[in-house]
């Protein structure tokens, strides 16, 4: 979600693939780079965790048994997010021929890598998908919160002349949840994307901390919203 949404937060992505050895071995690596991985063995299996979660990132493999990567790729670029925003989605295929590179591009990739590849070559491509996108939502990010303007390129609530700086876990934790408003975030999500230990009740602590900063009655919330047994969503109004 999503997405490495500052430097307090690291970025989740989805990896599926058929091969169940490379699935491992690309979860070990990238995790080791730093992100956090999920993984899945079917575009079946992956809608379901589209279903729940926000992802920064999905690295799709073309040719599976039953709806193929391109099928889901264009599938998915129909659909309409609530967020308004496409998930970023680097291919992986066998074939590498220029016709395949295209229809890749043509469904909706943002973009493509041949097998076999290196390790290294897939984590920089990574990279600058996910700058790319983090530029695109950086621009286009100020959601209105009641009287506030939440601007994600200063951390900040602004009401007029009046700003409040958030602190960089409020602040971490804005920015994933605002990377797709009116999606839910897990508290494990949450958790995991932040550097250090943070478990659930830290991140109670700091949404509780955040609607005392936004909402009108922190006690009510109409933006920052619990989804029970879920986790949280921010709900801004419309532009």
């Amino acid at each position: 979600m999503a997405q490495p949404q500052s430097s307090a937060l690291k970025p989740h992505l989805l990896v599926v693939d058929d091969d169940d050895r490379l699935r491992t071995l690309l979860r070990r690596y990238l995790t080791e780079q730093g992100m956090i991985v999920s993984t899945a063995s079917s575009a079946v299996e992956a809608r379901a965790m589209l279903q729940s979660l926000s992802y920064d990132l999905m690295v799709l493999d073309v040719m599976m048994p039953g709806e193929s990567g391109l099928e889901l790729t264009k599938s998915l670029r129909q659909a309409v997010r609530p967020s308004g925003r496409n998930l970023p989605i680097l291919l992986l295929t066998a074939r590498g021929e220029s016709e395949d590179r295209i229809a890749g591009f043509e469904v909706g990739a943002d973009d493509y890598l041949g097998k076999p590849f290196e390790p290294r070559e897939l984590l920089l491509r990574i990279n600058a998908v996910l700058r790319r996108s983090q530029k695109a939502v950086a621009t286009e990010t100020r959601l209105k919160l009641g009287k506030w303007i939440y601007d994600a390129q200063r951390d900040e609530l602004c009401c007029g002349e009046e700003k409040v700086r958030l602190t960089d876990m409020e602040a971490g934790l804005m920015r994933i949840l605002a990377a797709d408003p009116g999606s839910v975030v897990s508290r494990e999500v949450l958790a995991e994307s932040g550097k250090g230990m943070i478990n659930d009740r830290t991140i109670d602590v700091q949404v509780t901390r955040l609607r005392r900063k936004i909402e009108d009655d922190p006690k009510n919330p109409r933006y920052l919203i619990t989804v029970r047994g879920e986790g949280y969503m921010l709900l801004p109004e419309p532009a």
